[in-house]
Protein backbone atom coordinates (compact mmCIF):
# COMPACT_ATOMS: atom_id res chain seq x y z
CA UNK A 1 0.00 0.00 0.00
CA UNK A 2 2.73 2.25 0.85
CA UNK A 3 3.80 2.04 -2.72
CA UNK A 4 0.45 2.31 -4.24
CA UNK A 5 0.27 5.89 -2.37
CA UNK A 6 4.05 6.89 -2.95
CA UNK A 7 3.51 5.95 -6.99
CA UNK A 8 -0.20 7.76 -6.89
CA UNK A 9 1.61 11.26 -5.00
CA UNK A 10 4.28 11.06 -7.90
CA UNK A 11 1.49 10.44 -10.36
CA UNK A 12 -0.61 13.56 -9.04
CA UNK A 13 2.50 15.82 -9.40
CA UNK A 14 3.68 14.84 -12.69
CA UNK A 15 0.50 15.53 -14.41
CA UNK A 16 0.74 19.18 -12.80
CA UNK A 17 4.40 19.82 -12.57
CA UNK A 18 3.56 22.69 -15.87
CA UNK A 19 0.65 24.58 -14.09
CA UNK A 20 1.12 27.86 -12.49
CA UNK A 21 -1.62 26.55 -9.59
CA UNK A 22 0.05 22.57 -9.64
CA UNK A 23 -2.08 20.61 -7.65
CA UNK A 24 -4.33 22.93 -6.45
CA UNK A 25 -6.51 22.14 -9.61
CA UNK A 26 -7.58 18.74 -7.80
CA UNK A 27 -9.27 21.53 -5.39
CA UNK A 28 -10.45 24.18 -8.23
CA UNK A 29 -11.74 21.96 -10.45
CA UNK A 30 -14.26 20.37 -9.02
CA UNK A 31 -15.22 23.43 -6.89
CA UNK A 32 -15.71 25.32 -10.12
CA UNK A 33 -17.96 22.09 -11.58
CA UNK A 34 -20.25 22.34 -8.94
CA UNK A 35 -20.76 26.43 -8.88
CA UNK A 36 -21.88 26.24 -12.29
CA UNK A 37 -24.15 23.03 -11.75
CA UNK A 38 -25.58 24.83 -8.78
CA UNK A 39 -26.24 28.18 -10.54
CA UNK A 40 -27.68 26.05 -14.22
CA UNK A 41 -29.61 23.42 -11.75
CA UNK A 42 -29.96 24.76 -8.37
CA UNK A 43 -30.85 28.70 -9.05
CA UNK A 44 -31.71 28.17 -13.03
CA UNK A 45 -34.31 25.37 -13.46
CA UNK A 46 -35.05 23.82 -9.27
CA UNK A 47 -35.16 26.91 -6.73
CA UNK A 48 -36.49 24.48 -4.24
CA UNK A 49 -35.31 22.50 -2.11
CA UNK A 50 -35.83 18.23 -2.11
CA UNK A 51 -37.30 16.73 0.44
CA UNK A 52 -36.98 19.54 2.95
CA UNK A 53 -33.20 19.72 2.20
CA UNK A 54 -31.60 23.08 0.83
CA UNK A 55 -31.07 22.13 -3.06
CA UNK A 56 -27.33 23.33 -2.77
CA UNK A 57 -26.44 20.75 0.44
CA UNK A 58 -28.77 17.64 -1.21
CA UNK A 59 -26.42 18.43 -4.79
CA UNK A 60 -23.49 19.01 -2.82
CA UNK A 61 -23.80 15.56 -0.63
CA UNK A 62 -24.61 13.54 -4.30
CA UNK A 63 -22.04 15.48 -6.02
CA UNK A 64 -19.18 14.83 -4.29
CA UNK A 65 -18.96 11.32 -4.47
CA UNK A 66 -20.35 11.08 -8.24
CA UNK A 67 -16.77 13.00 -8.67
CA UNK A 68 -14.72 10.91 -7.16
CA UNK A 69 -16.81 7.65 -9.16
CA UNK A 70 -16.76 9.17 -12.12
CA UNK A 71 -12.58 10.09 -12.42
CA UNK A 72 -11.89 6.79 -10.88
CA UNK A 73 -14.95 5.46 -13.95
CA UNK A 74 -12.86 6.24 -16.94
CA UNK A 75 -9.32 6.99 -15.22
CA UNK A 76 -9.04 3.44 -13.59
CA UNK A 77 -10.63 2.49 -17.42
CA UNK A 78 -7.10 3.81 -19.33
CA UNK A 79 -4.60 2.92 -16.33
CA UNK A 80 -3.55 -0.23 -17.59
CA UNK A 81 -3.07 1.12 -21.48
CA UNK A 82 -1.63 4.14 -20.81
CA UNK A 83 1.70 2.69 -19.07
CA UNK A 84 1.47 -0.31 -21.37
CA UNK A 85 4.96 0.68 -22.50
CA UNK A 86 6.63 1.48 -19.19
CA UNK A 87 5.75 -1.59 -17.57
CA UNK A 88 6.53 -3.42 -20.78
CA UNK A 89 10.36 -2.47 -20.19
CA UNK A 90 10.67 -3.63 -16.40
CA UNK A 91 8.87 -5.78 -14.02
CA UNK A 92 5.91 -3.73 -12.41
CA UNK A 93 2.81 -5.13 -10.50
CA UNK A 94 0.25 -4.62 -13.17
CA UNK A 95 -2.02 -5.46 -11.26
CA UNK A 96 -2.11 -2.70 -9.21
CA UNK A 97 -2.45 0.34 -11.74
CA UNK A 98 -6.15 0.77 -11.73
CA UNK A 99 -5.70 1.17 -7.81
CA UNK A 100 -3.09 3.85 -7.77
CA UNK A 101 -5.46 6.00 -10.38
CA UNK A 102 -8.00 5.56 -7.47
CA UNK A 103 -5.49 6.61 -4.70
CA UNK A 104 -4.38 9.69 -6.71
CA UNK A 105 -8.19 10.76 -6.49
CA UNK A 106 -8.71 10.82 -3.03
CA UNK A 107 -6.90 14.05 -1.80
CA UNK A 108 -9.69 16.02 -4.16
CA UNK A 109 -12.12 13.60 -2.41
CA UNK A 110 -11.30 14.38 0.99
CA UNK A 111 -11.18 17.82 0.36
CA UNK A 112 -14.58 18.08 -0.97
CA UNK A 113 -15.71 16.33 2.09
CA UNK A 114 -14.32 18.92 4.37
CA UNK A 115 -16.49 21.58 2.17
CA UNK A 116 -19.69 19.27 2.65
CA UNK A 117 -19.13 19.04 6.54
CA UNK A 118 -18.59 22.61 6.67
CA UNK A 119 -22.40 23.22 4.71
CA UNK A 120 -24.05 21.00 6.76
CA UNK A 121 -22.80 22.90 9.74
CA UNK A 122 -23.44 25.92 8.04
CA UNK A 123 -27.26 24.41 7.63
CA UNK A 124 -27.42 23.64 11.34
CA UNK A 125 -27.28 20.12 10.51
CA UNK A 126 -26.92 18.33 13.71
CA UNK A 127 -24.73 15.07 13.88
CA UNK A 128 -26.50 11.88 14.35
CA UNK A 129 -25.52 8.20 14.59
CA UNK A 130 -26.36 7.82 11.46
CA UNK A 131 -23.21 9.83 10.25
CA UNK A 132 -21.60 6.11 11.55
CA UNK A 133 -22.92 4.45 8.18
CA UNK A 134 -20.86 7.45 6.12
CA UNK A 135 -17.92 4.35 6.46
CA UNK A 136 -20.21 1.75 5.20
CA UNK A 137 -20.88 3.94 2.26
CA UNK A 138 -17.04 4.49 1.65
CA UNK A 139 -17.08 0.90 1.37
CA UNK A 140 -19.54 0.72 -0.71
CA UNK A 141 -17.94 3.36 -3.09
CA UNK A 142 -14.21 1.71 -3.29
CA UNK A 143 -15.98 -1.63 -3.75
CA UNK A 144 -17.80 -0.79 -6.53
CA UNK A 145 -15.38 1.68 -8.03
CA UNK A 146 -12.02 -1.44 -7.60
CA UNK A 147 -14.25 -3.96 -9.30
CA UNK A 148 -15.41 -1.91 -12.42
CA UNK A 149 -11.70 -0.61 -12.42
CA UNK A 150 -10.30 -4.14 -12.96
CA UNK A 151 -13.16 -4.83 -15.06
CA UNK A 152 -12.59 -1.79 -17.15
CA UNK A 153 -8.70 -1.25 -17.21
CA UNK A 154 -8.53 -5.10 -18.65
CA UNK A 155 -11.04 -5.03 -21.55
CA UNK A 156 -9.94 -1.05 -22.45
CA UNK A 157 -6.41 -3.11 -23.43
CA UNK A 158 -8.26 -5.67 -25.22
CA UNK A 159 -10.49 -3.67 -27.13
CA UNK A 160 -9.46 0.06 -27.98
CA UNK A 161 -13.26 1.42 -28.43
CA UNK A 162 -14.20 0.45 -25.09
CA UNK A 163 -12.59 3.57 -23.22
CA UNK A 164 -14.39 5.56 -25.93
CA UNK A 165 -17.57 3.84 -25.18
CA UNK A 166 -17.10 4.12 -21.23
CA UNK A 167 -16.91 8.04 -21.51
CA UNK A 168 -20.15 8.01 -23.19
CA UNK A 169 -21.73 5.81 -20.58
CA UNK A 170 -20.00 7.95 -17.65
CA UNK A 171 -21.98 11.08 -19.40
CA UNK A 172 -25.16 9.13 -19.09
CA UNK A 173 -24.43 8.01 -15.85
CA UNK A 174 -23.88 11.93 -14.70
CA UNK A 175 -27.66 12.03 -15.09
CA UNK A 176 -29.61 9.16 -14.23
CA UNK A 177 -27.80 8.58 -10.71
CA UNK A 178 -29.36 11.39 -9.20
CA UNK A 179 -26.72 13.65 -8.87
CA UNK A 180 -28.50 17.27 -9.74
CA UNK A 181 -31.81 15.63 -10.79
CA UNK A 182 -34.05 13.89 -8.31
CA UNK A 183 -34.55 10.93 -9.74
CA UNK A 184 -37.26 9.64 -7.22
CA UNK A 185 -39.31 11.93 -7.87
CA UNK A 186 -42.82 11.59 -9.03
CA UNK A 187 -42.58 12.71 -12.47
CA UNK A 188 -41.00 10.37 -13.91
CA UNK A 189 -42.88 6.88 -14.54
CA UNK A 190 -42.66 4.20 -11.92
CA UNK A 191 -41.15 1.98 -14.16
CA UNK A 192 -38.16 4.47 -15.19
CA UNK A 193 -37.66 5.02 -11.36
CA UNK A 194 -37.37 1.44 -10.75
CA UNK A 195 -34.81 1.35 -13.75
CA UNK A 196 -33.36 4.26 -12.34
CA UNK A 197 -32.83 2.31 -8.67
CA UNK A 198 -30.90 -0.42 -10.17
CA UNK A 199 -27.64 1.65 -10.80
CA UNK A 200 -25.25 0.73 -8.83
CA UNK A 201 -23.79 4.56 -8.90
CA UNK A 202 -27.19 5.30 -7.53
CA UNK A 203 -27.33 3.36 -4.23
CA UNK A 204 -24.03 5.28 -3.12
CA UNK A 205 -24.92 8.70 -4.10
CA UNK A 206 -28.48 7.89 -2.56
CA UNK A 207 -26.88 6.47 0.67
CA UNK A 208 -24.82 9.20 1.55
CA UNK A 209 -27.76 11.42 1.28
CA UNK A 210 -29.56 9.07 4.01
CA UNK A 211 -26.78 9.02 6.31
CA UNK A 212 -25.94 13.09 6.31
CA UNK A 213 -29.67 14.35 6.17
CA UNK A 214 -32.48 11.91 5.51
CA UNK A 215 -31.49 9.84 8.57
CA UNK A 216 -32.12 6.33 7.11
CA UNK A 217 -30.25 3.17 8.11
CA UNK A 218 -28.65 1.25 5.37
CA UNK A 219 -30.34 -2.10 6.43
CA UNK A 220 -33.80 -0.32 5.98
CA UNK A 221 -33.43 -1.98 2.48
CA UNK A 222 -31.72 -5.37 2.68
CA UNK A 223 -32.91 -5.85 -0.83
CA UNK A 224 -31.43 -3.30 -2.10
CA UNK A 225 -28.38 -3.79 -0.06
CA UNK A 226 -28.39 -7.37 -1.41
CA UNK A 227 -28.38 -6.44 -5.06
CA UNK A 228 -25.45 -3.96 -4.78
CA UNK A 229 -23.21 -6.09 -3.32
CA UNK A 230 -24.15 -8.89 -5.61
CA UNK A 231 -23.67 -6.63 -8.76
CA UNK A 232 -20.28 -5.89 -7.29
CA UNK A 233 -19.49 -9.44 -6.75
CA UNK A 234 -20.29 -10.38 -10.04
CA UNK A 235 -18.40 -7.67 -12.12
CA UNK A 236 -15.15 -8.20 -9.51
CA UNK A 237 -14.93 -12.01 -10.12
CA UNK A 238 -15.47 -11.42 -13.86
CA UNK A 239 -13.26 -8.97 -13.72
CA UNK A 240 -10.21 -10.67 -11.63
CA UNK A 241 -10.53 -13.30 -14.18
CA UNK A 242 -10.38 -11.73 -17.14
CA UNK A 243 -7.35 -9.62 -15.53
CA UNK A 244 -5.37 -13.01 -14.60
CA UNK A 245 -5.95 -14.41 -17.95
CA UNK A 246 -4.63 -11.70 -19.94
CA UNK A 247 -2.28 -9.59 -17.81
CA UNK A 248 0.87 -11.93 -19.00
CA UNK A 249 -0.45 -10.96 -22.59
CA UNK A 250 -1.46 -7.32 -22.65
CA UNK A 251 1.71 -5.68 -24.96
CA UNK A 252 0.16 -8.38 -27.74
CA UNK A 253 -2.55 -5.76 -27.76
CA UNK A 254 -0.38 -3.09 -28.52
Amino acid sequence: MGMIARIARYEDKANYQSHYLGLLWQYLNPAIQVGIYFIIFGLGLQRHGIGGVPYILWMLIGIVPWFFMSQCFTGMSRSIFSKIGTISKMKFPVSILPTINMVSNLTSYFAMMVIVLIMLFCYHTPISLYWLQYFYYVLCMFALIFSLGILNSTISVIIRDYHVALQSVNRILFYISGVILNINDKNYPPLLRKIFSLNPFNYVIKGFRETFVYKKWFFDDPIMMIYFWSFVLLVLIIGCHLHMKFRNRFIDFI
